[in-house]
């Protein structure tokens, strides 16, 4: 009988849950063992989205909280280091907040939310209120962090004299996490109320990291190094590991040996290859690492039906802004060039600046790329020198974001090019052949356009092209994808023409057919990539493939009396069109 596997943990956050209920997990718990080994009071650590944070942030809560159950941690490699779970496991008060639920359309909404999680915090020590260690007075003040009025100065002092309150019963020094520090301040720059939002986690983070004799440890996460705000100021002993330091680099995200043997658990590991290249390629430090939360979604989805296509996980489960705001910028050629080469898996070479205030993250295109790179929808290759840093898009999944957004970018913009699409149109219904040739070569020029790989080989290619395809479609590269997409997007400027794709007709599928308005004309499109340049040769290829597909034999059984069949072929910028002549 076979066994039964372990559940895969999916959104699984909480460690003591992981590891009681018969959850899969990789060891990372050499994070305590290097945190305790390289002691820096205050730790803050930058990662994207979706990299483990919250669960490892729960793993150091569990391991030093002093009611927690040690026996989590049997087995892993935390328990080999005696002597450093003796002195410090199970040892400590601990205050763990996340400050990721404060999102709110104003500043009072957003306050509450804050004051809220406070009051959570100190209502899980509420044995204060009967200790003897305590005064009178630290009870008072202890009752005001449990006040549903709390105002905004006790707000800031919270987590300091709850700390102190705490070494004060136990008789030892407590430990502090707090998790996805900055997500109130992305939250309050996109609605308005920044300098406030930022007045109030200053006064929070300065009281409980730098006037706290009570703290021992100190753990911060987020998604950007925010220094210049001076949410930091004055605290001299804060350690900042960010995507390209190498300590502690392997312990977020999954390395390629910790994917192997988990594909290899679930007996999926024919599918190690497409795993790779949909959701590997981010290097923090000297490691390279998987999204997490992508390959554990794949890896579900693969268990289930094998032949299921890899996917983008993350476009669900976190905004894109920082990538549409760098598109919007590609009317400046250059950016438009470089998002071109990074899309077709090539490297450019950057400036970047870590540390940003969200003011500042959307004010120069410099600054996109800074912050592309610290939210992981760039990646560094290689050495940096100085502040000049190798970025390329990690992997295919994020190559699909990309793709996506620019696909938004383009059909926001069609509008714009009315006119000059609508000659399109009709160069088509009057068999024009010059002029459809001619306004989309002209149109692919203003695009973005999207090839795909030809990368060198020493630059390992970041992608490999051709996605596995499902039976049921035609085999299509990203490229014909792309220019599919752009006839699709013009052809819809013809509000009344019907406009069908990948419709199924006669021996296959079409790839486009528009009916235009006057109801007794179809036009059959038939869109390929020269991937060796020959424009001529793959438009004949197009022509051939309608012909065999009988694509016609459908439109003449609905009565259409006018045929018109178009071979497209597109390279790079350049486009062939030819018109079978009708039999």
């Amino acid at each position: 009988m076979e066994m039964r596997k372990k559940k895969l943990p999916i959104g699984i956050e909480n460690f003591e849950e992981l590891r009681k209920e018969d959850f899969y997990y990789i060891d990372k718990t050499g994070l305590i063992a290097e945190l305790l080994h390289n002691w820096g009071a205050v730790n803050l650590f930058t990662r994207p989205r979706r990299f483990g944070k919250t669960l490892n942030m729960s793993m150091l809560e569990h391991f030093f909280s002093l009611d927690g159950d040690k026996r989590i941690f049997d087995g892993l490699d935390i328990s080999k280091e005696t002597a450093l779970c003796e002195e410090h496991m199970g040892k400590y008060p601990v205050v763990s907040i996340s400050l990721k639920g404060i999102d709110a359309l104003n500043f009072e909404t957003a306050f509450e939310r804050a004051a809220l999680l406070v009051r959570r915090a100190a209502s899980k020590v509420y044995y204060l209120l009967d200790s003897d260690e305590l005064n009178e007075q630290d009870k008072v003040n202890y009752r005001k962090l449990l006040d549903d009025h709390m105002t905004e100065a006790i707000f800031g002092d919270s987590l300091r004299v709850l700390s102190e309150l705490l070494e004060k019963h136990h008789g030892t020094k407590v430990i502090l996490l707090i998790d996805e520090y900055d997500v109130p301040l992305a939250k309050a720059h996109a609605n308005g109320y920044y300098d406030q939002m930022i007045s109030l986690i200053r006064s929070l983070l300065g009281e409980a990291l730098k006037t706290n004799n009570s703290l021992k440890l100190a753990v911060l996460t987020g998604c950007l190094r925010i220094s210049k705000e001076s949410i930091f100021t004055g605290l001299n002993n804060l350690k900042v590991l960010t995507i390209a330091d190498e300590r502690f680099d392997e312990y977020f995200g999954f390395t390629d040996k910790e994917v192997r043997e988990l594909l290899e658990y679930y007996d999926v590991a024919d599918h190690y290859e497409e795993v790779k290249r949909w959701y590997d390629g981010y290097q923090f430090g000297n490691e390279e690492m998987y999204c997490p939360w992508d390959v554990l979604n794949h890896c579900d989805r693969i268990r289930s039906n094998p032949d299921v296509q890899p996917e983008n996980y993350w476009i669900n489960t976190s905004s894109n802004d920082a990538v549409k705001r760098f598109i919007e910028e590609s009317a400046n050629v250059t950016t438009k060039r470089e998002i071109e080469r990074l899309v077709a898996g090539e490297i450019i070479t950057k400036e970047i600046h870590q540390e940003l205030t969200y003011a500042e993250v959307y004010q120069s295109i410099d600054n996109i790329w800074s912050l592309l790179f610290t939210t992981g929808y760039l990646t560094q290759r290689g050495k940096a020198e100085g502040r000049q840093m190798k970025l390329a898009i990690p992997n295919l999944a994020i190559r699909d974001i990309f793709v996506t957004q620019i696909m938004e970018f383009f059909k926001e913009n069609v509008r714009e090019d009315g006119e000059m699409l609508n000659c399109f149109c009709d160069a088509l219904q009057n068999e024009d052949v010059e002029n459809v040739e001619k306004i989309f070569t002209e149109y692919l020029r203003k695009t973005i356009s999207i090839r795909d790989t030809a990368v060198r080989t020493e630059m390992k290619e970041n992608f490999p092209t051709g996605k596995a395809t499902t039976k049921e479609s035609k085999k299509q590269t990203p490229s014909v994808c792309f220019y599919h997409g752009i006839l699709l997007g013009i052809l819809g400027v013809k509000t009344r023409w019907g406009i069908s794709s990948n419709r199924e007709m006669g021996e296959g599928y079409a790839d486009i057919l528009a009916e235009p308005d006057t109801g007794d004309m179809g036009i059959i499109i038939e869109v390929k990539y020269a991937h060796d340049g020959d424009l001529e040769g793959a438009c004949k290829e197009a022509l051939k493939q309608i012909e065999y597909t009988k694509y016609e034999d459908d439109l003449a059984d609905d009565g259409i009396e006018k045929i018109l069949k178009y071979g497209i072929a597109c390279y790079k910028k350049r486009c062939r069109v030819m018109l079978a002549e009708n039999r």
